[in-house]
């Protein structure tokens, strides 16, 4: 594990480093997940061309730290990436992110274009309204979430494997993401994704289809690549076919 201390955010923003040949590929996690729950099966999978692999803790989750300060915006927790990023002397990488992540990977990519070569973004938050998970989420008063609702929410949920990753959130940051997650930005990360001028696609699990910011996006010209037998989750639920869908996406050219 590595860390980096971010003076704005006075916190240690954590990662792990995979070490390999070839391109680096920085993995950005969803909401109430961990880089390494995520993705570590997915980097090291025999059918993914060979490459390094960074497997980021975004602020307030998993082992990063928890700055009672932070907004926990997609533009602060992309800020935050590129640090590492800078702190690692890092260009031209492959930024993959799932969910909220992948809202945070289109922020980086947009404002950062010298440190992205090519984007993957797997059901990623483009448009303001949240998900499933976070609309429910930001429904609920902030101190009420943070002293009652994110134990409830723990009990409630059916799906042991994300009780597993979200045990491992700060309450205040999953709150504070999923508003945000809620309001949205301007410019919408689904301007921003069809904006760029890069190498960029879009993967979509089985179960989550028909889906409205799908068609938006692939009416946008950006790539869609489609997950069998997986749902929103679908680099757990389907290793294999997200490995597969990952590798023809990382072989777009620009447009």
């Amino acid at each position: 594990m590595r860390e980096l201390f971010l003076t704005d955010a006075q916190a240690h923003i954590r990662w792990i480093e995979m070490p390999g040949e070839g391109p680096v590929r920085v993995f950005l996690h969803g909401l109430g997940c961990t880089g390494a729950s995520d993705f570590a099966h997915i980097a090291t999978h025999s059918a993914l061309p060979g490459g390094s692999a960074l497997l980021v803790d975004l602020l307030g989750f998993g082992l990063s730290d928890r700055p009672r300060g932070f907004s926990y915006r997609t533009a602060a927790q992309a800020d935050a990436v590129a640090r590492i990023l800078e702190h690692r002397r890092l260009t031209g990488v492959e930024l993959v992110g799932h969910s909220m992540g992948g809202a945070v990977a289109v922020r980086l990519a947009a404002a950062r274009p010298d440190l992205v070569a090519r984007l993957v973004v797997a059901e990623p938050n483009l448009y303001p309204g949240g998900g499933m998970f976070s609309s429910p989420v930001a429904a609920q008063d902030e101190d009420v979430f943070v002293r009652e609702g994110f134990a409830r929410m723990l009990a409630s949920l059916d799906r042991p494997d994300y009780v597993a990753r979200l045990r491992l959130a700060d309450p205040l940051a999953v709150h504070r993401s999923a508003v945000a997650l809620v309001e949205g930005a301007s410019p919408a990360e689904g301007e921003l994704l069809a904006g760029l001028d890069r190498p960029r696609a879009f993967l979509v699990g089985e179960y989550s289809l028909p889906d409205a910011d799908t068609e938006r996006v692939r009416a946008l010209g950006v790539p869609v690549f489609e997950v069998p037998k997986a749902g929103h989750n679908l680099m757990i639920d389907n290793p294999d076919g997200f490995t597969e869908a990952l590798t023809r996406a990382l072989a777009v050219e620009r447009r």
